[in-house]
């Protein structure tokens, strides 16, 4: 990556600008070091020796690697290698300081070699990833999924066979492993709920030792997450997520003598956890109204203390063995950088930082399911502005006061930006993400509808100058609201979107079958109604804005050829549209790529957007 900007525009710097995750370390070197980075114009994976500050550039493949993980010794990267952004693959690990590239202290340069890589588990087929836990001793735990086999976990001890210890045809995947490495702890979906896990904790032979469900056989809707064993040796705690009063909180459970603990933690909103490395403490993630902040809690005293953290989001942090916490943290206005309590940055990639772009700001909308919260962009100038909708992904996710490229680019642009938080969102209570079951897809568009119509009313958007976009469950949301709300869109962009959804159903990877069946209440045989009422190609011949689509050949979420059909459709009634289809999975990992991808939506929506309407 060159460091002249000077002719590159802002939009296209923050895509270009070199960045870094939260780095993870071994948890018995914490010299030893993981993160990813797109220094190099694809995000890969580096490692970081902290003592003498050496980095190195482990991974280099055409379509990038993000899934990697140290083994508690330091001595060992564990990656996963699919192809081309399939999703489908095998477990790989190297040496430590194996590389690609040397970098020295400045990531990039460097004589390139051979990756040092093998095999990390002999005698496992290619899967697609459902957890990995690796053990002090060097016990491996391995969860799988795929099509025929449905959920599997194996087990290979130190100098022992290979073992298979669960099998099920509905989601499930490994949570952790005790730090004596004699306790599993799987989350399932065994009562057909994928969206509300139930916890097993077993031995390394598959024999249960017990059991929290709080589903009560699928009847009860609430889950149970994995948040991790305590860090202590002979310590068979186990801290989990739970959501007894309607959000995530975290309580305390010892499989072995089934007491359970439930924390009370004063603050609103979700509450997560992980253990501070003594066992002593719990350093909460707060996430409250889009924005997250840090606190230590301590569980004997129920003392709760802030962890100082600038306002906007932390979408990442750690606890180190000095007691110091990391983190990444950013806001829509400023880019992401990662910082320690200690003061300062940790880890700050060579190059030019991402340009800044405008800050957010809230608005509550009443909707027919209650009051909905949108973030808001606005550019120089006066309303109303064209708008665009960025619609989330998920949809168990959710927008927040954080850095992100793309809204920036089409603030540069002239446009504002709005992204809701629609019913299934995560952050406002697990009724609010509950909603949206059976008439999925038309929930989330009444809320969005509501916002347009405040969005209009208000005087920030152009009712004529409206641009429906998203990626994923955001593109899915597109298709269905150009089709069920034709009169108020002008134009459509729809990335890597679930299309003609009974196609896509019997296409895409089994982990999203189970979530489909959870969120409408069967396969496509058995409610077939309710895939036609939620499918975008029932309502194709409805659409009137022009539409661009952009899809991986490769992607297992939202599988190419059900977008085939829906373009097909679009093809036969001589509808204005463009479709891009690339060479990778759900999304792009190469920078250049996505600054394409970018580049043509912005083209799109600029050619067919109307001239300003009068005032």
């Amino acid at each position: 990556m060159t460091d002249d900007t000077s002719s590159i525009p802002p939009w296209e710097q923050r895509f270009r600008a070199p960045r870094v995750s939260l780095p993870e370390w071994a948890e018995d070197a914490p010299s030893r070091s993981l993160f990813v980075s797109n220094a190099t114009g694809t995000f890969e994976l580096y490692t970081w020796d902290r003592d003498t500050d050496r980095r190195r550039q482990a991974t280099r493949r055409p379509n990038g690697t993000t899934f990697g993980t140290l083994s508690p010794d330091g001595e060992w990267l564990w990656w996963f290698a699919d192809t081309d952004g399939d999703e489908f693959g095998v477990w790989r690990r190297q040496p430590f300081g194996a590389a690609v590239e040397d970098a020295g202290a400045d990531f990039v340069s460097g004589s390139a070699g051979d990756s040092a890589s093998e095999p990390a588990v002999a005698g496992l087929e290619p899967s697609y990833p459902s957890g990995l836990a690796i053990g002090r001793d060097g016990t491996t735990v391995v969860g799988r999924s795929t099509d025929t086999d449905g959920s599997t976990i194996h087990v290979l001890r130190p100098g022992g066979e290979l073992k298979e210890v669960y099998r099920h045809q509905e989601s499930a995947g490994v949570g952790d492993l005790s730090h004596d490495s004699d306790l599993l702890v799987i989350e399932h979906t065994e009562h057909g709920d994928a969206m509300h896990s139930a916890l097993r904790v077993v031995t390394l032979d598959g024999e249960t030792v017990a059991e929290l469900d709080d589903t009560e056989g699928g009847t009860r809707e609430l889950g149970l997450a994995v948040l991790g064993f305590a860090p202590v040796a002979g310590d068979s705690r186990l801290l989990v997520g739970h959501q007894r009063r309607n959000r995530w909180e975290p309580l305390v459970w010892d499989p072995r003598t089934g007491e359970v603990t439930e924390l009370d933690i004063d603050l609103p909103g979700d509450v997560s956890a992980e253990w501070y490395p003594d066992g002593s403490a719990l350093l909460i993630g707060h996430g409250h109204q889009a924005r997250s902040e840090l606190w230590r809690f301590d569980p004997e005293t129920g003392e709760l203390l802030p962890v100082p953290t600038p306002k906007g989001t932390v979408s990442g942090f750690g606890a180190r063995p000095d007691g110091s916490v990391e983190y990444v943290w950013s806001s829509a206005a400023e880019p992401p950088v990662v910082r320690s309590t200690d003061g300062g940055v940790v880890l700050d990639p060579p190059g030019p930082r991402a340009p800044a772009s405008v800050p957010v700001e809230d608005a509550w909308v009443e909707g027919p399911g209650g009051t909905i919260h949108a973030l808001v962009q606005r550019p120089e100038g006066e309303g109303p502005y064209p708008t665009i909708f960025e619609v989330h992904g998920g949809p168990t996710h959710h927008d927040s006061d954080s850095f992100a490229s793309d809204p920036a680019a089409w603030v540069d642009h002239g446009f504002a930006v709005v992204r809701v938080n629609y019913r299934g969102s995560t952050g406002y209570g697990r009724e609010w993400t509950d909603a949206l079951k059976q008439r999925v897809g038309l929930i989330e568009l009444e809320d969005v509808d509501a916002v347009r119509r405040w969005a209009v009313d208000s005087g920030l958007a152009d009712p004529e100058r409206l641009v429906l976009s998203g990626a994923s469950w955001g593109g899915y949301l597109t298709l269905l609201g150009l089709g069920t709300q034709p009169e108020h869109w002008a134009v459509g962009l729809a990335v890597v979107p679930v299309a003609d959804y009974v196609t896509a159903y019997h296409d895409e990877m089994e982990a999203l079958k189970a979530m489909d069946r959870t969120l409408l209440g069967g396969s496509p045989e058995e409610v077939p109604e309710r895939y036609r009422e939620s499918s975008p190609i029932t309502y194709v011949d409805a659409v009137r804005a022009p539409v661009y689509i952009s899809a991986g050949l490769n992607d297992p979420r939202c599988p190419i050829r059900q977008v085939e059909n829906y373009v097909d459709r679009l093809k036969e009634r001589d509808h204005p549209h463009e479709v891009y289809r690339y060479d990778a999975g759900h999304g792009s990992l190469v920078v250049e790529e996505r600054i394409k991808q970018v580049r043509m939506e912005l083209s799109f929506a600029l050619r067919h957007l109307p001239e300003r309407s009068a005032r």
